[in-house]
This record gives C-alpha cells, sequence and structure tokens, in this order.
C-alpha cells in the first residue's frame, strides 16, 4: 500500500450531503491528499461511507478512524473489509478501536469491560470469518486505535499497525519504541490555521474538551507529564498548544514534520472547522502543497 507521508482525517464529510461529500473527496484528491480517514460514533456507517468516497476518486485511500468494533462482529467487518478491498485494491485501510465505555455501554448497550481481550477475541473472529463472494486480490489491511503499551503490542503483532489519536509527537516516539520498527505507525495531530492565540485556544480547546471527557484519552495523557490542573475546563492554554497545532502554515508544518521525525509513517491531519459542523475547506486548500511535499523517514 503505498500509503503518503500525510492524510486527512475528518468527521467534517458527515455533515454534508453525500453528493458533496463525494464532491470533497475528489477534490482532495486532486489537490494531492493521497489518504482520508473517517470516524465512526452514531452518523453514517464508515464502511458505506468509504464506499462512496472511494467510488468517487481514483487513487484516494480510504481509512476508518475508528470503525468501532461494538458496532458489528467479526464476521460482518471482515466480509465488509474484504468486499471494500476486491472493489478498490490497495486503498482500504481499517481502523479498528474498542472505543469508549459511554459510546459502548450507554449508546449501544454492550458490557464494555476487558477492551485489550475484546480486541483480541475481535480479531481471532477476523481471522476465522468465512467469505463467500470474489475475493480481494490484495491484502486486507487493518491498524488499531492504541494509546497505552498492550494494545500497541497487540496491534504491531495482530495487524498493520497503529493509528494513535489524540497525541503528541513524544507519544509517537514512545509509541514507534514499542511497535518496533516494521509496523505502521499513524498518528492524528489536530491542526488550526488561526494566528489569534485566543480565537485559536477556544476552537481548540472545544476539541480538546470532549476528548477530556473519556478516561481512555486521560489516563494516556497523564503518561505525558500533563496533571490534573492541566486537564480542566478543557485543558490549560498550554495543554490546548500540546494538542492542538495552531498558527501559522509553517507552524502547523512544523508539528507534523515532528511527528514523522518521531517515527511516524503517517500522519492524519485533522484541520479543526472554526464553527460547530463546520467543514475546513479552505484550510485543507491552504495545507495541500506544504503538508503533500512531507515525507516520511
Amino acid at each position: 500500500m503505498a500509503l503518503p507521508a500525510v492524510g486527512l482525517w475528518t468527521g467534517a464529510l458527515d455533515v454534508v450531503p453525500a453528493a458533496r461529500a463525494r464532491e470533497l473527496a475528489a477534490e482532495l484528491e486532486s489537490l494531492g491528499y493521497g489518504a482520508l480517514w473517517i470516524p465512526e460514533v452514531a452518523g453514517r456507517d464508515p464502511f458505506v461511507h468509504l464506499a462512496m468516497l472511494l467510488s468517487a476518486t481514483d487513487r484516494l485511500i480510504g481509512a476508518t478512524g475508528i470503525a468501532n468494533i461494538w458496532a458489528r462482529d467479526a464476521v460482518a467487518t471482515s466480509c465488509a473489509t474484504k468486499a471494500l478491498t476486491e472493489a478498490h485494491p490497495e486503498r482500504v485501510l481499517i481502523g479498528l478501536g474498542v472505543s469508549h465505555q459511554n459510546l459502548v455501554s450507554g449508546l449501544r448497550g454492550h458490557n464494555y469491560d476487558k477492551p485489550l481481550t475484546a480486541m483480541r477475541e475481535y480479531l481471532d473472529g477476523i481471522e476465522k470469518a468465512p467469505y463467500t463472494a470474489e475475493r480481494p486480490t490484495t491484502p486486507v489491511r487493518y491498524v488499531l486505535a492504541a494509546l497505552r503499551p498492550r494494545m500497541l503490542e497487540l496491534s504491531g503483532e495482530r495487524t498493520d499497525g497503529a493509528h494513535p489519536y489524540f497525541v503528541t509527537p513524544e507519544h509517537t516516539a514512545r509509541a514507534r519504541k514499542t511497535l518496533g520498527a516494521e509496523p505502521l505507525l499513524c498518528p492524528e495531530q489536530a491542526v488550526l490555521l488561526e494566528t489569534d492565540p485566543g480565537r485559536a485556544r477556544e476552537i481548540g480547546r472545544r476539541y480538546t474538551a470532549t476528548y477530556l471527557a473519556q478516561p481512555n484519552y486521560v489516563n494516556n495523557i497523564k503518561t505525558l507529564g500533563f496533571d490534573e490542573s492541566d486537564l480542566a475546563d478543557g485543558g490549560s492554554d498550554a495543554f490546548v498548544d500540546a494538542l492542538v497545532a495552531w498558527g501559522d502554515v509553517e507552524t502547523v508544518v512544523r508539528r507534523v514534520q515532528a511527528h514523522l521525525d518521531a517515527g511516524a509513517d503517517h500522519v492524519a491531519v485533522q484541520a479543526l472547522p472554526s464553527e460547530k459542523r463546520g467543514v475546513p475547506e479552505d484550510q485543507w486548500r491552504e495545507l495541500a502543497a506544504p503538508l503533500t511535499a512531507l515525507r516520511a523517514g
């Protein structure tokens, strides 16, 4: 798989009509972006969404960041991944994750217990899953949403690698050490083209506050040197600055390069919209040339 050094991570294509999402995907490909990551919470099914976006493009790699393992059983995931890969060879990368207790127990009614064991058993199910349709001619590819050492180790042992979310370049360096040299390491990095500190941190804090409500992220962030005072009320200025690369184009590019220098194979860049449910089209366009010029290693 010709995974580029930089791609885009966005939930914004979920808030526009499907036809517009397809148009934007085609434009992003024309701008030079080689990969597009889409999430799953309670919007479009990510496999259906990937099928729409991939069919509107010719080369773009479609990835899930992430497909929730509690949303479908292992056989369903295996079949969907194989179907997409058969239709779009070497253009599908499925990120799988255990999600969060409120989105599993609360939203879906499942028992969120022993997530590492659940993921291991899910991967066992994928390996054993039958498939009676036309088989893909290229390998099916998975990565895991992984933050802490044991999930990172599992991602390197059982899949193509890891997709850490809500992390810093320091975490990327640590993850690379845990994974070893070969597995893919594809962290997400939030960015914002805004040079006014007050406005940038207001938008950035809206992003960080969402994830500071999730114990998985909080526990990981605390291992990176932040304490309770950094995490209150959406995060201190220093915390927001560490998680969101805001400023001019050069500042954003420098942070993305820091992940690559720390050992990332690919950085999934998430441009934060200035308004809720906004689509950061202008940022995608302005960042396209400098980001797509970056190289890993």
